[in-house]
């Protein structure tokens, strides 16, 4: 059986051929632990963001990972950039901030 992460990615991989992508599980800084699954930092390279709103590529994401809020993904911080938007630390991806519970 796959992980959350594995899903995430796959999912991702799918609907936006990627040009590069970080799915990093950050569960065990928040409530519920390690082995929660149920909080993510993303970072989404990908040229079918290209033309779209911050808030129109965020609901891209969220249609594409549905399956997975309708079952327990809580969180998801997301960095989305087109090639020509993303940063050269890409791998240095920041992390979300502090749970507030839940």
């Amino acid at each position: 059986m796959l992980s959350r992460r594995d899903r995430i990615e796959a999912l991702l991989r799918q609907e936006f051929a990627p040009e590069a992508l970080i799915v990093a599980d950050e569960s065990a800084r928040h409530a519920g632990g390690p082995t929660a699954e149920t909080h993510y930092n993303l970072t989404l390279v990908s040229t079918a963001l290209r033309g779209l709103r911050s808030v129109q590529r965020h609901r891209l994401v969220y249609a594409a990972l549905q399956s997975e809020l309708d079952t327990g993904l809580h969180a998801l911080t997301m960095q989305l950039w087109t090639p020509e938007e993303q940063p050269a630390a890409t791998a240095a991806l920041g992390q979300s901030p502090a749970c507030r519970g839940g």
